[in-house]
């Protein structure tokens, strides 16, 4: 029969012919095991506080002479938390069989029904349980660490109800909680808006593709009631059979203002030299061909009759010219920056934009909740924006009639430009220069562009841009 390696074994045991008979059992699967015996507690007390025994199992009679029963299990199971502790007893009472297990015994034999193969699978099965416990001890202990002593902030919460169960504390230093205070909340109550309906579809998707990782940016709300941009990235976990996210949230508030800064530059170092350029074009270009018209008129009447028809050709030519630059120059640099009012560039643009009447327009624009965040770069971007949808219109859509709405919500300036032409597919369509320019403007104010259009059915282009990103800039 093949023997097993020897384990390091403490018998506890008061009776002679018991100690003897285990002994016998021990020996005839495992080469000499390593067996200490100890007939009292303070005998077993006194090895097991002594460093220099490490057992794998003890073995564990429960009547000795100065202890027995329950006080006996816990003083032996408190000397010795991580080895697991046997019991080989005459009891046949189920019940404290059941209640020692409760006590952190890790298995409870009947002297008479043992075995040497009995004993020896529990001994065994003990000893690699032990291991694998304390690998995942290990493996638990590693995570804590990673979890607690990582810079950002982490945290653990129920897909079902969306209750937090665990948070680090970079979590509770950069959102202001305490730890009681954070697992009250439910994601919901630190994320802006309806996140509950977003992140169980994007959820379910991410799930449906098996992927089990989440990523997503979202505006979350601190203790204090600032707000912050955060991209999220999650992993799924199942445990007990319930659905888990470990969620890792890093704040990219001052990176989003940063490249918002740079955008707002270079679109204002654009439209400066657009400006520039169409004020040339109308100052400087459009002057030089007046001056040469007046010139062809003051000659008109000085040359042979045969040859004015050239000059009234020249003149008209030069006419379109200066109708053409004026046209590119109020394009390139709108007219509110003469002073004139929202109202009155918005149909400035929608009249040269239609010059052949082949679409009627309207314009309604309510000043009631917007006024006080009118200023020059917002009516610019709207202006762009407008301009940019317009040329899309003329371009694909031939309506028969165009509508631009500038109005508010209870937070927010939103403008709506709709028409009624051909419509198209927003899932096929590609995403080119003119929406990137639109998204663009918008977001720099940290707005947001929606498009809702379908084959036959318009168009409509909806922008939102938030009153507080107004104020900041």
């Amino acid at each position: 029969m093949h023997r097993q390696a020897s384990p390091h074994l403490l018998i506890i045991e008061d009776n002679p012919g018991d100690f003897f008979l285990i002994k016998e059992y021990l020996e005839e699967h495992f080469a000499e095991p390593k067996i200490m015996h100890a007939k009292r507690f303070s005998e077993a007390e006194s090895m097991l506080m002594d460093e220099k025994n490490v057992f794998d199992v003890v073995l564990l009679d429960l009547t000795l002479p100065d202890k027995t029963g329950e006080e006996l299990i816990n003083g032996i199971v408190s000397q010795c938390p991580i080895t697991p502790v046997i019991i080989l007893t005459g009891f046949t009472d189920i019940e404290f069989s059941i209640r020692s297990l409760a006590l952190r015994v890790s298995d409870y034999l009947i002297k008479d029904d043992i075995t040497p193969s009995s004993l020896h699978k529990s001994i065994i099965y003990n000893i690699e349980r032990k291991k694998t416990n304390l690998l995942l001890e290990e493996s638990e202990k590693r995570y804590s660490d990673l979890f607690q002593m990582s810079p950002q902030p982490m945290w653990m919460f129920d897909l079902e109800t969306l209750e937090f169960f665990q948070v680090n504390d970079a979590a509770l230093k950069h959102y202001g909680y305490t730890e009681d205070e954070f697992l009250q909340l439910k994601l919901s109550n630190i994320v802006v808006d309806d996140f509950e309906m977003e992140v169980k579809i994007k959820m379910a998707n991410d799930l449906a593709n098996q992927t089990n990782v989440y990523k997503g940016r979202f505006k979350h709300r601190k203790k204090n009631g600032e707000l912050i941009d955060v991209d999220i990235y999650g992993s799924v976990l199942i445990i007990k059979d319930k659905r888990y996210e470990s969620a890792i949230a890093i704040d990219v508030t001052e990176k989003i203002r940063s490249e918002f800064q740079i955008t707002r530059a270079i679109i204002k170092t654009q439209e400066d030299e657009r400006y520039e350029i169409g004020t040339e074009l109308h100052d400087n270009v459009c002057q030089i061909l007046a001056s040469s018209k007046l010139s062809i008129e003051m000659i008109y009447d000085n040359v042979p009759e045969e040859q004015k028809k050239w000059l009234t050709k020249s003149k008209d030519l030069i006419n379109l010219a200066l109708e053409e630059i004026r046209n590119i120059s109020h394009r390139m640099a709108p007219s509110f920056f003469d002073e004139k009012s929202i109202e009155e560039s918005f149909n400035e643009l929608l009249a040269d934009s239609n010059p052949e009447k082949k679409w009627t327009s309207s314009l309604k624009i309510d000043f009631t909740g917007i006024k006080a965040y009118l200023n020059r770069d917002i009516e610019l971007a709207l202006y762009r924006i407008a301009q940019e949808q317009i040329r899309n219109i003329n371009k694909y859509a031939f309506p028969k009639n165009v509508f631009i709405e500038i109005s508010s919500t209870q937070s927010n300036i939103k403008m709506t430009i709709k028409d009624d032409g051909v419509g198209f597919d927003v899932t096929k369509i590609k995403r080119g220069i003119g929406l990137s320019n639109i998204r663009r403007r918008a977001e720099v104010f940290g707005g947001n562009m929606e498009i809702i259009s379908s084959p036959g059915n318009g168009c409509t282009l909806y922008i939102q841009i938030p009153f507080d990103h107004i104020h900041a800039t």
